[in-house]
């Protein structure tokens, strides 16, 4: 393998009517790339992993919400020395009832397959709560050197990336990106009319390694807030543009000092309110003054 790879026809693997299904080539590829003797995949879906196994003569547990298996609240079944996950992609394809028959779980394993669907989260925080659930709790069941192949890829809603590689957990040793080409999709014949709209066709595969057993490091991303007036990085120009890029009715002088004030940008600075003024002034391809003394954002010329 290399870190590109792309994969045309799919292999007689798995159900091809089995949306999100990908190629088993890549699943021939990380065994023999990784020398792997078993690989299991506990949401394998249309069942590439588990044929591709067979075919190879290796071994490996295939489980699915469609075979029974709900994995938010299910213990893992093994002690696993490898394991493929192909996540869904959050609500692009819905799984249960549409790829399957939510009744027949139920009939025949007693539980609603809809209640943890993945596919079926109702926000995108929501999915990457139960994503990376779903994530540690593989991880966890991992042996002492073993791997987890994860395949993902980028969501693109209303102008904008909803992106699982930026939001997964990543624990233990993150080996390797790979970048996967994708072909065939529903997305290739969809017309679109914003012309910045930048069609993706490619998704990631993780590979994580499990060099330690009881103490490993995370990688978890997390979501907070910077007020660019608490930014020391940032210059007065910036901090200024950005007060009246949000003001565009404009500010006086006074209603500058108010809105800057007792923010971190001042600390050390007990000549603050010069600065602004300077600041002001030494661009005036950035900022006018108007006659009634009001601050504005230039217009272009």
């Amino acid at each position: 393998m290399k870190s590109v790879v792309s994969y045309e026809e799919r292999g007689n693997y798995g159900n091809n009517r089995y949306r999100g299904n990908c190629s088993g080539r890549l699943i021939e590829d990380i065994i023999d790339q990784y020398k792997l003797e078993s690989l299991s995949d506990y949401m394998v879906g249309g069942g590439t992993t588990e044929d591709v196994c067979r075919a190879k003569g290796i071994s490996g547990t295939f489980l699915d919400l469609n075979r029974g298996y709900d994995m938010m609240t299910m213990d893992i079944p093994d002690r696993i020395q490898n394991c493929f996950w192909h996540p869904p992609y959050a609500d692009i394809v819905v799984y249960s009832d549409k790829m399957y028959s939510a009744q027949a779980v139920i009939d025949k394993y007693g539980f609603d397959p809809r209640t943890n669907d993945l596919s079926r989260c109702k926000t995108w925080e929501e999915f990457v709560r139960a994503m990376n659930y779903c994530c540690l709790k593989q991880y966890s069941s991992l042996e002492k050197g073993g791997r987890m192949f994860i395949l993902m890829g980028d969501i693109k809603k209303k102008g904008r990336l909803y992106s699982m590689l930026s939001e997964i957990v990543k624990p233990g040793t993150l080996e390797q990106i790979i970048i996967k080409m994708q072909h065939n999709c529903v997305s290739d014949r969809t017309f679109y009319n914003s012309t910045n709209y930048v069609p993706i066709i490619h998704e990631y595969l993780m590979v994580l390694r499990k060099d330690t057993a009881l103490i490993y490091q995370i990688v978890l991303p997390t979501h907070t807030q910077m007020d660019i007036r608490d930014c020391r990085s940032a210059t007065w120009r910036d901090v200024l543009c950005s007060i009246l890029e949000e003001q565009q009715n404009g500010m006086r002088l006074e209603d500058l000092y108010r809105a800057v004030g007792g923010h971190k940008r001042c600390e050390g600075n007990s000549h603050w309110k010069e600065k602004i003024r300077q600041t002001l002034y030494i661009h005036p391809n950035l900022f006018t003054r108007s006659f009634d003394g009001f601050w504005r954002i230039a217009s272009p010329a």
